[in-house]
């Protein structure tokens, strides 16, 4: 896996694998990040920081390490955390983790972190490590974190969170993990299979950073090692806490939006393995590249570069540069930092110069066997003496320039570049295979990329420039720009897709009482003149009508629907599986792609086979007209759509004027109190609605500390808690088993608690009045029973309903108990 420096972190130059999130131009480093840059030149020293989930890292701290001292720092993340909730869009599941992976992605290159991950996968909340080991797969995801040390060889291990209970399992089994690793990456026994390139590495110490989010103000930390991480730097104009809170804010989907801090912030530490320092985090450890002998010429080279730059004209710093790159050269290549401060070096040297290469795709992708216009583009933007030697093209052309780079006057080739036949389709790594288990699946040629944040790019330009009579080259990206009229130019990186794309709108198809369903698949053309037969390939027993659908789409980027008609065999009531197969240019094959857009993210997509879930069940109905009031990331409404409800989207602003009563239904999405506070505005009006005989529904919504629940969702009082039941296998005792709710119009088995995914449900009720009635009883193991996870209360002609049930995961996953529970309630 080729590694490329990334110039224009906030903080200095930064070390980053290949990454579609910096598929944009090369931010050029002002002056006092160039500054900064060259004083890390001297800093050999680098700090792991180990949790569980994306926002779980002290960016606070990060930002300290990598600008303040000059640290290579990094946040190993267990998981992408495709398990949690979503405030900004409906993707849950591994494309939320998709979301999750580009704001860490955008949090590091605020911080100057380096971001890491293992395989395993965020499978929702846990109240225990045991259960979180043995769903991950303990050996497995230790030999993840094993690699991550191995690859990284950091100095200092911190853990964000404790080995000991209660916390979320996840939490707990990070650190366990990373205090096994810290012993294992040291031992060549353990998992040898990960030697040759990689050694054993024993880093020097473990040290738990202290959660300080509940201290109260006069709590006695005097036993704790204290590190002030508030420092200022004038080189970049910003306090590490302004920094901090930049970063932290780029976890958008989880509302981790915070403010600047300003001043005095102290971190707090605890040792638990290895040398135990007493009075400063980083004591009796040599960080310069004093701990090595031999190297005072790299140390005199770099107090040299240091001391001359010229913020006026970073060009002059080029030859003290050089000096510096013939210094490290020098040393032995067992030296563990030598090829990281070359690369590092070479950074610094192309920025002070201020070059911009830029490899330029005229489309932003391309199929396999296919051709695509680059151009590439070399400017010097400074009076050094530059020399542009050539560039290498995808598939390995050389093309020679021999052109002077002079000041300010771009170098311009343009190429058409062919694609390979047996190119690979561009999709994240960790998602070419599905995704079930607790971990992702990883199979050849992938497995050098584990841990990494993401794959190696599309197609790749490599430029080889000269100065000062030494060569260097540059691996740029091939990137694709186009002009959004409000947002100005953006950037993706190019992509190799299918021919043909043959996306499902559905990958659960429910089919309720074996009636026949449309199903529709979308065709997009990944070139121009793509044509064709597509089929559906069904269980023995179902029916897909017609057989096949002739295409022809003239343009690349053309979409066409067509729709076939699929119907269950009589009686079925086992799952199948549907897949979708596209016959075209001599090939079969079968792609799906999935698109996330969001503003603070590139474009994303990923494709896989196109199937899906077929779903026969039986479901009773009795009523039909259905409001939902929607909440952030629920899917709920166009699930209740699929099986046969007419479903009305009711924004906050239709509420006023909205007449409810020709509702038989109404349903309040999830979070949609937290998200929308006026909806409290309206809770008088939809009282009202209940009390005349209409049924409304509110979902989950949350309420703590930070964020504090004070609208009324109910006819009389009712508190919501943080209680919830992990575990989607737990016993649905009922309370009365002669509730209405179970007879009718579905006779609830228990077979319709089965098949539940991630978890029965969250933020149950805590207090209630005592005119709401409980439905179930339900608890984790060991725990004592819940009731406050669905209750039903009369209220003048009409019925309201509270429930922390999962019904936003679980109806989208085809679910056919939580179909028939709904209706049941909807029904009341």
């Amino acid at each position: 896996m080729r590694n490329l420096v990334i110039l224009g972190t906030a903080l200095a130059m930064s070390l980053g694998v290949w990454s579609t999130a910096l598929a944009q131009p090369t931010r050029q480093p002002h002056a006092g990040e160039l500054a900064a840059g060259i004083r890390r030149l001297g800093v050999v020293g680098s700090v792991l920081y180990v949790a569980a989930h994306p926002d779980d890292e002290n960016t606070r701290l990060l930002a300290f390490l990598a600008g303040g001292r000059g640290l290579r720092a990094g946040y190993l993340s267990m998981t992408r955390g495709d398990g949690g909730q979503n405030l900004i869009g409906t993707e849950q599941d591994e494309l939320l983790g998709l979301i999750r992976t580009h704001e860490l992605l955008a949090a590091r290159r605020i911080d100057g972190a380096e971001q890491l991950f293992t395989r395993a996968r965020d499978f929702g909340y846990s109240k225990s490590a045991d259960e979180t080991l043995r769903i991950w797969g303990r050996d497995e995801v230790l030999a993840d974190v094993v690699l991550a040390i191995r690859r990284f060889q950091p100095d200092i291990i911190i853990t964000r969170f404790t080995t000991k209970p209660p916390n979320h399992g996840h939490h707990t089994s990070s650190a366990i993990l990373a205090e096994a690793a810290f012993t294992a990456a040291a031992d060549p026994a353990r998992y040898p299979e990960q030697l040759g390139e990689l050694k054993p590495w024993k880093a020097d110490r473990l040290l738990n950073n202290a959660a300080t989010w509940n201290l109260k103000p006069d709590a006695d930390m005097s036993g704790y090692l204290a590190l002030d991480v508030g420092g200022y730097d004038p080189l970049l104009g910003r306090s590490w806490g302004e920094i901090s809170a930049e970063s932290c804010s780029q976890h958008k989907s989880q509302g981790f939006g915070v403010p600047a801090e300003r001043g005095t912030q102290l971190e707090y530490f605890t040792s638990l393995a290895g040398t135990k320092p007493k009075s400063d985090l980083f004591e009796g450890l040599e960080l310069t590249w004093r701990r090595w002998s031999g190297t005072e010429q790299v140390v005199r080279t770099i107090d040299e570069a240091v001391n001359g730059f010229d913020a006026r004209a970073p060009h002059r710093s080029i030859p003290a540069l050089l000096r510096v790159h013939e210094a490290l050269s020098a040393l032995p290549d067992s030296n563990p930092w030598k090829a990281l401060k070359l690369r590092e070096t070479e950074a610094l040297v192309a920025a002070c110069a201020g070059l911009f290469l830029e490899a330029r795709a005229a489309e932003e992708s391309a199929v396999p066997g296919g051709k695509v216009a680059l151009n590439l583009v070399a400017l010097n933007r400074s009076p050094a003496a530059l020399r542009l030697v050539g560039v290498t093209l995808p598939g390995g052309e050389s093309v020679a320039a021999g052109a002077d780079l002079a000041d300010n006057k771009p170098f311009k080739l343009s190429r058409p570049v062919a694609i390979p036949g047996d190119a690979r389709i561009s999709t994240p790594y960790w998602l070419r295979k599905s995704v079930s288990g607790g971990l992702y699946t990883v199979d050849e040629p992938d497995r050098a990329l584990v841990g990494r944040p993401e794959g190696e790019p599309a197609l790749t330009v490599t430029f080889a420039y000269e100065v000062g009579g030494k060569r260097f080259t540059v691996v740029r990206p091939v990137v694709h720009a186009w002009t959004d009229p409000v947002r100005g130019e953006l950037y993706r990186a190019f992509e190799i897709v299918p021919a043909v794309t043959a996306t499902l709108e559905r990958d659960v198809l429910m089919f309720p009482n074996g009636t026949a369903q449309s199903v529709a698949v979308v065709l997009a053309a990944g070139k121009a003149d793509a044509a064709g037969k597509v089929r559906l390939e069904v269980p023995k027993g179902w029916r897909a009508e017609p057989a096949e659908v002739p295409f022809q789409l003239a343009a690349r980027g053309d979409e066409r629907t067509v729709r076939f008609q699929v119907t269950p065999p009589q009686g079925a009531s086992e799952r199948g599986r549907l897949r979708v197969v596209v016959d075209s240019g001599g090939r079969s094959e079968s792609w799906r792609v999935r698109t996330v857009t969001h503003e603070h993210i590139p474009p994303l997509a990923v494709r896989q086979p196109s199937e899906a879930a077929l779903v026969p069940f039986t479901l009773a109905t009795k009523v039909r007209r259905l409001g939902y009031i929607p909440g952030p990331g629920d899917r709920v409404a166009e699930s209740l759509a699929a099986v046969g409800y007419e479903v009305t989207q009711l924004p906050e602003e239709r509420l006023a004027s909205e007449k409810l009563e020709r509702f038989e239904a109404i349903l309040v999405g999830v979070r949609a109190f937290n998200a929308n506070p006026r909806l409290a505005l309206h809770h008088e009006r939809l009282m009202k609605y209940v009390e005349q005989g209409g049924r409304l529904l509110v979902q989950y919504n949350t309420n703590s500390r930070v964020g504090p629940l004070n609208a009324s969702v109910g006819p009389y009082p009712l508190e919501i808690g943080r209680d919830r039941v992990t575990d989607e296998t737990a016993a649905m005792t009922p309370v009365d088993p002669n509730h209405p709710l179970l007879k009718g119009p579905n006779r609830l088995v228990p077979a319709d608690f089965e098949g539940w995914v991630q978890e029965r449900g969250l933020y149950f009720a805590s207090k209630w009045d005592e005119r709401y009635k409980p439905v179930f009883a339900m608890n984790d193991v060991g725990e004592e029973p819940l009731r406050g996870g669905l209750l039903v209360a009369r209220h003048g002609k009409g019925t309201f309903v509270y429930t922390g049930l999962a019904f936003f995961r679980q109806l989208p996953s085809g679910v056919p108990g939580a179909y028939r529970l709904l209706a049941n309630l909807l029904a009341q």
